[in-house]
């Protein structure tokens, strides 16, 4: 009998109030687990094309960008791919201490040095998978206009409560600084992990 008088307190004390209470912290909670599905999808691809490719996804977006403009100075580059100069010179230092990228001076120009793929860089490209961030822009720009302004202004309001709206950033679907470098296909930010992420 106590059992159901007891119940019976709890119905009643449970309000249209406590139930809002209740739906707002299911709601947080899908946010949190939508925001984490979306940083385990972007680690998981990194480490999948650092696997595949031994390059990271910044790496490869240069060699894409140079295969498709043909070869480019390091302020053409970094403006077509909206990065930081500094940023662009040491991801292609990089590629090119790996050989897929080459410094060459230009023919009409002597003063200016362009960035091009070599045979090997041109060959890895044609096995290289398709980028996460690739896709992202291919299902994004198939939506309508309002459809688009929605997850924008959604994502800018997530940006602000989480304090990162100051940050500087790149448009580029990543985790780890751009300029990283790749270690036996491991990008340097999970060298020292222990063990994997837990989902």
């Amino acid at each position: 009998m106590q059992y159901f008088t007891n119940q019976a307190k709890k119905r009643d004390q449970f309000t249209p109030a406590s139930g809002n209470l209740l739906s707002a912290m299911e709601k947080s909670q899908d946010a949190l687990v939508l925001l984490r599905q979306i940083i385990r999808a972007t680690d998981l691809h990194d480490k999948h094309l650092s696997r595949l490719t031994g390059l990271t996804m910044p790496q490869l977006m240069v060699m894409q960008t140079l295969r498709i403009n043909g070869p480019l100075t390091i302020g053409m580059l970094a403006k077509e791919m909206n990065l930081a100069q500094a940023t662009v010179t040491s991801i292609l230092d990089r590629l090119e201490r790996k050989e897929l990228v080459r410094r060459e001076r230009s023919h009409t120009d002597k003063r200016k040095v362009l960035a091009c793929p070599t045979e090997a860089g041109l060959e890895l490209l044609k096995s290289a998978p398709a980028t996460l961030q690739d896709t992202f822009i291919r299902e994004f720009e198939d939506m309508h206009d309002w459809e688009q302004s929605m997850i924008v202004a959604s994502l800018e309001r997530v940006s602000h409560i989480l304090g990162a709206h100051h940050i500087d950033a790149a448009p580029m679907l990543d985790i780890g600084a751009l300029d990283r470098s790749t270690e036996n296909g491991v990008p340097e930010y999970l060298r020292d992990e222990q063990s994997p992420l837990k989902n």
